[in-house]
C-alpha cells in the first residue's frame, strides 16, 4: 500500500504545483489585462504628441536644428521632445498654429521660461511680456506705427541708409573687391532702425563710431548667449557662478545699458529744453518720452530701454537677414535680377543716367505698391528663409489642441516658420524651390496666404505690427541696389547655411562680389 501511495502524493504534489502555477499565472495575466486597460484607459484620457526625442538631442543637432526639426516634423507634423522640467511639442500643423495665435491665444504666450531666458536682453519689452505690460506697449506701438509722420520720416531715413549703402557697393564693384553683404545689411539696418528708434545716427555702416561698433558687437553677441539658454540647462548655475557664456552676456549687457541709458538721459535733457507738445517728435523714443510726462510711474528710463532695444532686434535683425536670404537667391537664379530691374526701372519711371541720390527720392510709396513681383520675391524668401525660424509659446493651462493632443500646463507649444515653408502638404511638391511665381494671380498682383500657414510674422492679435513698416524698408534697399548693380557667389562652390541664432543669420556671412549694372533697354524701346 505504501508504495502505490507514495507515486499518487507525487502525482498529488505535481498537480499541486502545476495548480500554484497555472493560478499565479492567471493572476498575472488577469493583473496585466487590467493594467493594460487602465493604460488604454488613461491613453484615451490624455493623449499627447509622438515622443521623438529629448532636449539633449536639440544640443547634438544645435548647428542645424532647424533642419532637425524639419526631418521630425516630415513624419509627424506634431511631435515631442522630452525635457526634465516640462515637454517640448513642435508643430507644423496651421490649425494648432491658428489655435495658439487666436483661437486660445490667451492661454499660450512667453511665459515666465521664456521671459526668464530673454529678459537679460530683452527685459519688460514686448517680445519678453504678457499680460499687461504687452497689451501696454501693443497699444502704444499700434497706435505709433499707425501716424504718417513716423511713416514719412522712417522711409526718409531707409532712402538715405540704402544710398549710403550703394556708394559702399560701387566702391567694392569698381575694385573688383567681394564683400560680406549680410554684414552690411546688419549695419546699415541697425543704422536705420536706431536713428528711428533713438533719433540719434549710428553710423556702424562707415565703421568710424567705435562707440556704435562696440554697442552692435555687444548687441550681436547677446542675441546668440540668449538663444543658447534654451538648450543649456546649466544656464543658471553659470550665471550664478559668474563663468563661461553667462559671464560673457553680462558684459555684453553691460555695454548696451550704458550706451542705451546714456542716449535716453541726452534726449530726456534735450526735450526739458523745449515744449513738449510743439516740437518735431519723429523718432520713437521722442513719442514715448511724450508718454512719459503723462505716465511717468510705469514708463521709467529702464521700461524705455526695454522698449527700444526690442524694436532694435525687431526691425533690425529681421530685415537684414531677409535682404541676406534675398540676394542669396539672386544669385542662384541670376535671371531674376534682370526680371526684377526692369520692373523696378518701369515703377520708379528712371533712367539709366539717374544718380543713387535721385533714384532713391522716386522710391515713394506709390511706385513701391507698383513693384508686385519684389514683393513676392522677398515674400518667397521669408517663406523657405523666414527670419524667426521658430517661435515658441508656453501653455498656462491644460489643454487639448486641435487634432486631440493635450498639452499640460507649463509645457512649451512651438510653432515652425522654417519647417512649414517646407512642407509638401502645405506647399505642394515644389515647397523647397524659390518661386515667386507662386503669390501672384493671374494679373501678376500680389495674392496673399493663409497667415496661419505663412506665418513668417505671426498672426492674430499677436500679428507683426511692423510687418509693412519691414517690407518697405526691405523694398527701398533691394531696389536701389538691384537698379544700379548686379551680383553674383563669390565662390559659387562653397556651401551657404544658417547660423543657429535668434534669427536665421547666414553662418559667416554672405560674400557676393558686385557690378555695374549695364544700360537696360526700355520695354518700350522697338529694338526689343
Amino acid at each position: 500500500m505504501v508504495e502505490t501511495r507514495e507515486p499518487l502524493n507525487l502525482a498529488k504534489s505535481a498537480m499541486d504545483f502545476l495548480s500554484f502555477k497555472y493560478s499565479i499565472t492567471l493572476i498575472a495575466t488577469v493583473m496585466a489585462c487590467l493594467c493594460l486597460h487602465s493604460f488604454i484607459k488613461a491613453t484615451k484620457k490624455k493623449r499627447y504628441p509622438p515622443l521623438t526625442g529629448t532636449v539633449f538631442h536639440q544640443i547634438l543637432y544645435f548647428s542645424t536644428v532647424h533642419d532637425y526639426h524639419t526631418d521630425l516634423a516630415a513624419r509627424f507634423k506634431t511631435f515631442r521632445l522630452f525635457s526634465p522640467t516640462r515637454s517640448l511639442i513642435y508643430t507644423v500643423d496651421p490649425a494648432i498654429v491658428e489655435y495658439i495665435l487666436r483661437t486660445n491665444y490667451t492661454n499660450y504666450g512667453k511665459g515666465s521660461y521664456n521671459y526668464n531666458n530673454l529678459k537679460d536682453l530683452l527685459g519688460d519689452g514686448i517680445f519678453a511680456v504678457d499680460g499687461e505690460k504687452w497689451r501696454h506697449q501693443r497699444k502704444l506701438a499700434s497706435y505709433e506705427f499707425t501716424t504718417k509722420n513716423l511713416r514719412d520720416f522712417s522711409s526718409d531715413v531707409f532712402r538715405s541708409n540704402a544710398s549710403r549703402l550703394s556708394l559702399i557697393i560701387s566702391k567694392a564693384a569698381n575694385s573688383n573687391q567681394a564683400m560680406d553683404i549680410q554684414d552690411l545689411f546688419m549695419k546699415s539696418t541697425l543704422d536705420s532702425i536706431f536713428k528711428i528708434g533713438f533719433g540719434e545716427e549710428l553710423d556702424t555702416l562707415s565703421g568710424l563710431s567705435e562707440e556704435g561698433n562696440s554697442f552692435a558687437k555687444a548687441f550681436d553677441d547677446s542675441s546668440d548667449l540668449i538663444l543658447w539658454r534654451y538648450v543649456d540647462i546649466f544656464w543658471k548655475i553659470k550665471r550664478f557662478l559668474g563663468v563661461g557664456s553667462e559671464a560673457e552676456l553680462k558684459k555684453n549687457i553691460r555695454v548696451i545699458d550704458g550706451f542705451a541709458y546714456k542716449l535716453i538721459y541726452r534726449k530726456t535733457q534735450s526735450m526739458s529744453k523745449q515744449q513738449i507738445d510743439t516740437m518735431k517728435k519723429e523718432d520713437i523714443l521722442s513719442r514715448f518720452l511724450v508718454q512719459k510726462t503723462k505716465d511717468p510711474k510705469n514708463l521709467n528710463d529702464q521700461y524705455l530701454r526695454d522698449i527700444i532695444l526690442n524694436f532694435i532686434i525687431a526691425g533690425r535683425d529681421t530685415t537684414a537677414v531677409t535682404l541676406s536670404w534675398f540676394f542669396y537667391m539672386l544669385c542662384k537664379h541670376p535671371s531674376l535680377q534682370e526680371k526684377l530691374a526692369q520692373e523696378i526701372k518701369e515703377a520708379t519711371k528712371t533712367n539709366d543716367s539717374i544718380s543713387i541720390a535721385e533714384f532713391a527720392s522716386r522710391l515713394t510709396d506709390e511706385a513701391l505698391d507698383k513693384m508686385q513681383y519684389l514683393h513676392a520675391a522677398l515674400t518667397e524668401t521669408l517663406r523657405i528663409y523666414p527670419a524667426v525660424p521658430e517661435d515658441p509659446k508656453i501653455c498656462f493651462s491644460d489643454d487639448t489642441l486641435p487634432g486631440g493632443f493635450d498639452v499640460k500646463k507649463g509645457d512649451m507649444v512651438c510653432f515652425l516658420p522654417y519647417s512649414m515653408g517646407r512642407m509638401k502638404f502645405l506647399w505642394g511638391v515644389d515647397a523647397e524651390v524659390f518661386r515667386p511665381e507662386r503669390w501672384l494671380d493671374e494679373n501678376g498682383v500680389f495674392r496673399p496666404e493663409n497667415p496661419f500657414k505663412f506665418t513668417a510674422f505671426q498672426a492674430g492679435p499677436r500679428i507683426c505690427l511692423g510687418k509693412e513698416f519691414a517690407y518697405r524698408q526691405m523694398k527701398i534697399f533691394a531696389a536701389v541696389l538691384i537698379h544700379f548693380f548686379t551680383f553674383m557667389l563669390s565662390d559659387e562652390r562653397k556651401d551657404v547655411k544658417y547660423k543657429s541664432t535668434l534669427t536665421l543669420r547666414i553662418d559667416q556671412g554672405l560674400h557676393l562680389l558686385a557690378y555695374q549694372r549695364e544700360p537696360m533697354a526700355s520695354s518700350n524701346d522697338p529694338s526689343m
